[in-house]
C-alpha cells in the first residue's frame, strides 16, 4: 500500500464517523482529491483481496472502516459491539415519513400519521436521526425536518437514493395470499367435529 492509503486507513479506523474526502485530503495537503480517492480505491481493494474482516464502506456521503456484515451476528452474540437502543413503532413510522417526504413539516407528519407528533420528532432530534433543515413559507413559517447524516450512517446508505423505493414497498407490505397449492389445501379442510 502507498503511505496514502497507510494514513488514510488509519484515520478511518480512528474515526467514528464515516469521513468525507475533502476531510481525508486535510491529511495530507499536497495530496489532490484524485490522489485520496485513487487511495481509498486501493485500501478497499485490499481489504477485498486479502479477505480481511473489515472492508472500507461508502455511506452517508463519506467512508468508514466496518466490520463485515457476514461476523455481525457473532460480534453481536459475543456483545462486543454498542447495542443501539430500539426505536418505538411511532418513531419508526415517523423517521420513515420524514425519509421519504423531506424536507417536511410537523403538520403534514401528523396528517400522515394521524396523531401528535412532537414528543417523537424531539426524541429523534435528540437522538441525531433528524434534523431540521428549514422552514415553510406558510403561515407561522413552521420548522422543515429531514434526515441527519446518522440516518445514511446506521442504515448503511450512501445517500437517500439508496432508500427502497416506495413501489417496492408497497409489494413487500401487501399481505401474504396462500398460494393455489395452498388454496386447495384450505378448500379441503374440515374442521374436526366436537
Amino acid at each position: 500500500m502507498t503511505p496514502l492509503a497507510q494514513l488514510l486507513e488509519a484515520a478511518l479506523f480512528a474515526a467514528a464517523r464515516p469521513l468525507t474526502t475533502e476531510e481525508l485530503c486535510l491529511l495530507e495537503p499536497e495530496a489532490t482529491l484524485a490522489d485520496v480517492r485513487a487511495a481509498l480505491e486501493q485500501l478497499r481493494e485490499h481489504y477485498d483481496f486479502d479477505q480481511h474482516g473489515v472492508e472500507l464502506a461508502e455511506l452517508a456521503g463519506g467512508y468508514q472502516v466496518l466490520t463485515r456484515a457476514v461476523h455481525a451476528a457473532a460480534i453481536e452474540r459475543a456483545q462486543f459491539a454498542q447495542r443501539q437502543a430500539r426505536l418505538t413503532a411511532a418513531a419508526l413510522e415517523t423517521l420513515a415519513v420524514i425519509a421519504y417526504r423531506q424536507p417536511v413539516g410537523r403538520a403534514e407528519i401528523e396528517e400522515i400519521r394521524g396523531v401528535s407528533a412532537g414528543g417523537v420528532l424531539r426524541s429523534l432530534q435528540e437522538r441525531g436521526l433528524i434534523e431540521v433543515v428549514g422552514r415553510s413559507d406558510a403561515l407561522g413559517r413552521p420548522m422543515l425536518y429531514g434526515t441527519a447524516p446518522l440516518f445514511l450512517e446506521l442504515l448503511g446508505l450512501r445517500d437517500l437514493a439508496d432508500l427502497p423505493k416506495v413501489e417496492e414497498l408497497t409489494i413487500a407490505l401487501q399481505p401474504h395470499r396462500p398460494s393455489a397449492e395452498g388454496a386447495d389445501d384450505a378448500a379441503a379442510y374440515v374442521p374436526a367435529e366436537s
